[in-house]
């Protein structure tokens, strides 16, 4: 089960955007630059780390950037389970669920970035990760610093990020020390960004949020404020305003992608720091990076390689979704129920696809499939496979919502001798 994450601020690099002027997908920033009134372009390929750094552009630029990688994902047919972002990030993720149009997401960025800029430039503070802490004691070290200064996110298993002022920081990165912090690394921000320190932000964000359309995402979408996944569109603006003021629930959020059944998580942005935290959060659940196209294709051969990652698919390892690889996509929105015949014999219908030549194994009676056949149902549509083949699995669940174009089964094209 594929969950997609995406990176918050800080994960932007001068000149990210020169490995995708290429690709098709880069189309996403000349679009996102016209909604934005400004060419982003300009900001993903020649702007300095100086003018990176500053919090309005280093929202803007890792938003679209994680935008254009998106958009290169589902060009290859792989949509996600589940979906969560990393403070910026979970604007990105909204985008990704469908919960907010490009056009929304944009303009709230821009607005959250500039409020933010606002906030820090009238109240001066600053961050620092707390490195081999418990939460409780990073929680403790600053209730001891009597001062302003807040845990901000919970990243991963020792871990922490806190924020506040700068005597606030120093004071309690003094008692973290004492209660067993192994390392304090000072993050280079002038703001103390999901503390109360960012009321003045919250405050005008809220404004801005109310004049926006929200929409039920289309896949779960994991909130930071209190990790868990939120399906009321009317509950988001509320979220995204908290979360100003609120830490980032990182690492509860990872468990939840966890329990909800997520194997591998993908994050789809600049940087790969989220990935690291996928390792340290939750061990069973593998993370994978894509940030330039060279990973597309990593990203292709650990999906097809998915019998350590997919449940239920024996037979899966080293297939690949090549040549003789196709998708049967959705053709119509609404909400995915597998043939009942099909689903039955999915468990055994990849290992006889790939039984030895000349074992005398082949296709169960039913197993193959030919053009026109129904593989499934999408509310009251029929989806019928455009493909002869066989039945690898299933890329959505019965129950789940999908919508128009989205991929939902795995076919193997059927070999000529066969």
């Amino acid at each position: 089960m594929l969950a997609f994450t995406f990176p918050g601020q800080g994960s932007q690099r001068s000149g990210m955007g020169h490995a995708w002027v290429d690709h098709p997908s880069w189309e996403v920033a000349g679009e996102a630059s016209e909604i934005a009134g400004r060419d982003l372009t300009a900001l993903l390929l020649e702007a300095p780390m100086d003018e990176l750094t500053r919090t309005a552009n280093a929202q803007l630029a890792t938003f679209v950037m994680s935008l254009v990688v998106l958009d290169a994902v589902e060009r290859l047919g792989l949509t996600p389970a589940a979906c969560a972002g990393h403070s910026l990030g979970e604007y990105t993720a909204l985008v990704a669920s469908g919960a907010l149009s490009l056009a929304d997401g944009t303009s709230l960025v821009i607005e959250r970035g500039d409020a933010m800029q606002g906030a820090a430039d009238a109240s001066p503070g600053t961050m620092a990760a707390l490195i081999g802490i418990a939460d409780d004691d990073a929680e403790a070290a600053c209730q001891r610093a009597e001062t302003d200064v807040w845990v901000a996110n919970y990243n991963a298993p020792g871990q922490v990020v806190i924020a506040g002022t700068e005597a606030g920081i120093a004071a309690a990165t003094e008692h973290a020390k004492e209660l067993g912090a192994r390392k304090v690394l000072p993050i280079p921000v002038s703001g103390a960004f999901h503390t109360p320190m960012m009321l003045p932000a919250r405050t005008r964000l809220r404004e801005r949020l109310d004049t926006v359309t929200f929409h039920a995402p289309e896949v779960p979408v994991v909130a930071n404020v209190d990790a868990r996944v939120h399906t009321d569109a009317g509950e988001w603006p509320g979220l995204l305003s908290a979360q100003l003021c609120s830490p980032v629930r990182w690492r509860q959020s990872l468990e939840t992608l966890s329990g909800r059944g997520a194997t591998l998580v993908v994050e789809l942005g600049p940087g790969g720091v989220l990935t690291g935290m996928v390792r340290r959060a939750t061990p069973d659940v593998k993370g994978v990076s894509v940030a330039v196209p060279d990973d597309l294709d990593k990203l292709m051969d650990t999906v097809a390689g998915a019998d350590d990652w997919a449940a239920g698919s024996p037979g899966a390892q080293g297939e690949h979704l090549y040549t003789s690889e196709r998708v049967v996509v959705s053709p119509a929105p609404g909400v995915f129920e597998p043939d009942a015949a099909l689903a039955a014999l999915e468990r055994t219908a990849l290992a006889e696809a790939t039984a030895a030549p000349g074992s005398g194994a082949g296709a169960a009676p039913g197993s193959l499939l030919a053009v026109g056949d129904r593989v499934g149902t999408v509310g009251l549509t029929d989806v019928r496979t455009p493909f002869e083949g066989i039945l690898v699995r299933w890329l959505a669940v019965r129950g789940e919502r999908v919508v128009d174009g989205q991929p939902v089964a795995w076919i193997r094209t059927r070999p000529a001798n066969s």
